[in-house]
């Protein structure tokens, strides 16, 4: 299979605060996509980030949303200088440097950076 784009759907009970968190914490502008009143989607990096207003409850399996940036610590101290609860920084030795956090409807978010000599994702 060639892939050419991939996208990431995350169901939130509140598209406006949506929208407003992640364009905050994710430092991102306007929705590249907007379809109706209830799904927008902005382009972040070589990924789609769809945020569709519905169900926010928990039926098991969870998708988390991972995104690499040059700087965990720094984005870790960032997201909570903006008030954003993230977990400490790990650091797995020739790996990975990573934290989570959560958006206000609940989903998993990941970030991490690679570090010199680990291998790319």
């Amino acid at each position: 299979m060639d892939v050419s784009s991939v996208t990431v759907g995350l169901p939130v009970s509140d598209l406006a605060r949506a929208v407003a968190w992640y364009q905050r914490v994710l430092e991102l502008g306007e929705p590249d996509v907007e379809i109706g009143d209830d799904l927008v989607e902005f382009q972040v990096g070589p990924v789609w980030l769809q945020l569709g207003q519905g169900v926010t409850a928990r039926s098991g399996a969870e998708v988390v949303l991972r995104l690499g940036v040059a700087d965990a610590a720094a984005e870790r101290t960032r997201m909570v200088g903006l008030g954003v609860e993230a977990s400490p920084v790990e650091h797995v030795e020739g790996v990975v440097d990573h934290f989570e956090l959560h958006d206000p409807d609940g989903n998993r978010l990941g970030v991490y950076a690679l570090v010199e000599g680990s291998p790319t994702p």
